[in-house]
């Protein structure tokens, strides 16, 4: 019985250094995005090959991350039990782990997806593990270098049904990026004392909460323009944009109320959970574009 229950903990340990959270919501977005250039003509086999294929590598940069930040995991709270850290798996299995995973997703993009998907999976990869990992301890502009690999999944799943790229995944990627940035500048302000302990410069460590509160409201106005756009010079719906302008305000309004928010803390808890809410709306509304056309 000990022995089972050991085996189940490996098991979920090997699965949470996947951050499968990250995983979850880069393959929400790359489905979007698959449905979306696919206009109602699914191939499941096609959006199968896609989304494993994805899954895959994006876990493998995530086990990768983990490696490279276990020694800053160590300082913040909410890390600090990861198995890496505690040595429940040990440094050489994780680099193996990451390897397998990374492997097997690039074959299965490049083997039945397409080229092209394979490489933008292989730069996103890169720009996560190397780009990312790093930035992120030296300036504050970790935060906008991130969001470029967390915006590569939409446009992989475009590219997956299309096999190439134009103006329509040059927006879905900047959408990406401009949600990205008030999503995880909400999140710097709520663990901003963790940040700080680890020392990683994020912006309301460096430069204040006003600083924080202003880059949030002009990234959301960004994010708002671009999902417009997405109508005007693309081909999504009237249905999109009159449910995205309206998600869009609401997330606005909220990001606005925190230049008088007595709790920092809590309000940027709130424009998380928004940020959340105005992801998961986006895709549905991608996913169901065609039945709005």
């Amino acid at each position: 019985m000990a022995k089972k229950a050991q085996e189940t903990g490996k098991f979920r340990a090997y699965y949470l250094l996947t951050k499968p959270g990250i995983i979850r919501g880069n393959i929400l977005v790359a489905a979007g995005g698959f449905l979306f250039a696919a206009r109602g003509h699914v191939d499941i086999l096609l959006l199968l090959a896609t989304l494993i294929g994805t899954s895959l590598v994006i876990a493998s940069a995530c086990v990768l991350n983990n490696y490279i930040d276990r020694d800053i995991d160590t300082r913040m709270e909410r890390t600090k039990k990861r198995a890496l850290v505690t040595g429940f798996i040990t440094p050489s299995s994780a680099l193996i782990y990451a390897a397998v995973l990374g492997i097997s997703g690039t074959i299965i993009l490049f083997v039945y997806v397409n080229a092209l998907t394979g490489v933008i999976g292989l730069f996103g990869f890169f720009a996560y593990v190397v780009l990312y990992t790093y930035a992120k301890r030296l300036t504050t502009h970790g935060t906008v270098i991130g969001s470029i690999s967390g915006a590569i999944p939409p446009v992989a799943g475009y590219a997956a049904v299309t096999n190439y790229l134009d103006v329509t995944a040059l927006l879905l990627f900047i959408i990406l990026v401009a949600w990205q940035m008030p999503h995880f500048y909400a999140i710097a302000v709520f663990r901003q004392d963790e940040y700080a302990a680890a020392k990683i410069p994020v912006l309301p460590v460096k430069k204040g909460l006003h600083a924080t509160k202003i880059q949030i409201t002009l990234y959301i106005i960004a994010f708002t323009a671009v999902c417009v756009s997405l109508g005007i010079l693309s081909y999504a719906s009237t249905g999109y944009l009159i449910v995205m302008t309206g998600m869009s305000l609401l997330w606005l309004r909220l990001a606005i109320k925190g230049f008088k928010a007595d709790n920092d803390h809590k309000w940027a808890r709130e424009v998380f959970g928004m940020s959340l809410l105005v992801i998961l709306v986006f895709s549905i509304m991608l996913s169901l574009n065609s039945l709005f056309s």
